[in-house]
């Protein structure tokens, strides 16, 4: 599976971050950060393959703004 985070659009909240410290972290500027993840030079998202979905799907329901998707 491809986890993939918008970061442009991403507001901040942190809730990524508190429900999936596996995954992400916040940021200097504020906004989430897919760890260990690649920038898909097309469309700017962050991307990462993950084997298990673990939390990434409750992020996927909390997140304010929908810009975490898990593919």
């Amino acid at each position: 599976m491809k986890l993939i985070l918008e970061k442009e659009k991403c507001i901040g909240c942190g809730s990524c971050q508190v429900l999936c410290p596996k995954y992400f972290e916040l940021e200097k500027d504020g906004k989430a950060h897919l760890k260990n993840s690649k920038v898909n030079p097309d469309t700017k998202n962050e991307e990462l393959e993950i084997e298990e979905t673990d939390c990434v799907e409750e992020t996927v329901r909390v997140c304010p703004v929908r810009c975490i998707h898990l593919r």
